[in-house]
């Protein structure tokens, strides 16, 4: 769900550990969200395009417990789809292609003309469609790392191909290596 963001709202933040690497939660007070904060983003360390702490926010862990118990279930392989309130500000192209990326099902893949497609966004313009889902503010919630390339290729992931394809081999998507 995603709602507009409130300019006088307070950004708070906490950091949790995952099987990725500590993820920051950022987010914005809300009436309307479990514990009173929809998500405005999610980053892990090295990802291109991360939220950075910031002075003014509030470290406070206790308005995202509900979003660290959901988490901590898709990495038990207990939840395959979040329901949470988001609170993001992207373009009106971004917005929308965010939005498409939770309608792909957990333990499967599309790829980005597959998805162009589904969007009525013209070939010419899949450029534009890879750029909005490389900076996509919540990884593993709009689940941007389930657009591969045509070729089966793990084509760019923001946070690093590796943990892409960590993600997709954790829900099923791709088979283990044995190495």
């Amino acid at each position: 769900m995603n709602s507009p963001a409130a300019s006088t709202a307070t950004t708070r933040c906490t950091t949790l550990d995952s099987p990725l690497g500590e993820l920051l939660l950022v987010g914005e007070e809300s009436s309307t969200a479990p514990g009173g904060t929809a998500l405005a983003s999610l980053s892990m360390p090295q990802q291109r395009g991360a939220a950075t702490v910031q002075p003014h926010w509030r470290r406070d862990p206790r308005p995202f417990t509900e979003v660290v118990r959901r988490l901590r279930a898709y990495f038990a392989g207990e939840l395959f789809r979040f329901d949470l309130e988001f609170r993001t500000t992207g373009t009106e192209f971004q917005e929308r292609v965010w939005q498409a990326l939770e309608t792909i099902p957990y333990g499967t893949t599309t790829t980005y003309g597959r998805l162009a497609e589904d969007l009525g966004v013209p070939r010419a313009d899949v450029p534009a469609l890879g750029a909005a889902i490389g900076a996509n503010p919540l990884l593993i919630l709009r689940p941007c790392h389930r657009v591969i390339g045509a070729d089966g290729s793990m084509r760019g992931y923001a946070a690093g191909v590796e943990r892409k394809t960590a993600l997709l081999t954790h829900e099923g998507a791709l088979q283990p290596t044995l190495i």
